[in-house]
């Protein structure tokens, strides 16, 4: 029997044809990433002749949190991705719910980061955030916070002001992401950008805490308000994506996505620290 097929880049398969491979497909584990503080397995999957990496989180291997009692953190991860692909701008990669060798869990296509740009420091995590000297973030990054860098010295923590990053910090202020660090950030090799680890997410209170503050209290763009108008459409009772939504999150964190998505619409600006909670997640990469 010939080899499977490794599924190709993302532009020759179709969203579907890569939910259905990773849905239906054989999965066999073949590591562990051990830096996660849940289980988070990295597996091929196979079916009709094509195969390719994925990471597969089963609910068993999740660690309990007190402030998420509902629910699991595999099933929030999967809402994130419909959310994402209900905005259309594709910035989680294909995550389905499923059966696997450790019970239900989350199966995601795994994504090859790209090579960081830059030098050192300047540019830890692709050229998406850096540590710069001084209180002025520069042109084309926007400041995040003063950073202690040891020996009484602090830096100021910018990202780029780049309009991938900043539909990511749409998305996650829908979804009110709890943990947007810069390791969750993924530049592709295609020149896209991918956000992962969305278990810590929907919570009815304000959790939102990430390193993408840059554009706080400014308005949203005009892409960015048609597509939270959409959104809105979509989450109406009846209406497919609410229903996909009502299976995996409770009702009440269902209303809480509907009524960030009209705050959001209400106010045309993005959001700003609440104040009652940590606003940058530690640690921040």
């Amino acid at each position: 029997m010939p080899p499977p097929e490794r599924l190709p880049a993302p532009g020759v398969s179709t969203t579907g044809e890569r939910e259905e491979l990773l849905a239906r497909g054989e999965l066999t584990v073949v590591g562990q990433i051990r830096e996660a503080s849940n289980a988070v397995l990295l597996c091929t999957v196979t079916h009709a002749g094509v195969s390719a990496d994925c990471v597969y989180k089963p609910v068993k291997g999740e660690r309990p949190l007190w402030d998420f009692p509902d629910g699991n953190l595999a099933r929030r991860e999967v809402a994130a991705y419909l959310v994402s692909e209900a905005t259309g701008w594709g910035l989680v990669p294909e995550t389905v719910l499923r059966d696997g060798p450790y019970g239900e869990g989350m199966v995601q296509r795994w994504i090859e980061s790209a090579a960081p740009e830059g030098d050192g420091d300047d540019a830890p995590e692709g050229g998406l955030l850096a540590l710069v000297e001084g209180e002025e973030a520069g042109e084309g990054w926007k400041p995040v916070a003063l950073a202690e860098v040891g020996e009484g010295r602090t830096a100021l923590l910018v990202h780029a002001d780049d309009p991938r990053l900043r539909r990511m910090a749409v998305l996650d202020a829908v979804i009110n992401n709890g943990d947007r660090k810069g390791g969750h950030l993924l530049p592709a090799p295609d020149g896209r950008l991918y956000g992962i680890d969305h278990g810590v997410t929907f919570h009815t209170e304000d959790k939102l805490r990430t390193l993408l503050w840059g554009w706080a209290g400014e308005p949203l763009t005009d892409e960015a308000r048609e597509v939270l108008a959409s959104l809105a459409a979509g989450l109406a009772d009846g209406a497919p994506l609410a229903t996909r939504l009502a299976e995996l999150v409770t009702a009440v964190e269902l209303m809480a996505v509907r009524d960030r998505v009209a705050q959001l619409l209400r106010t045309g600006t993005h959001p700003e620290p609440s104040g009652q909670w940590p606003s940058i997640p530690w640690p921040p990469v």
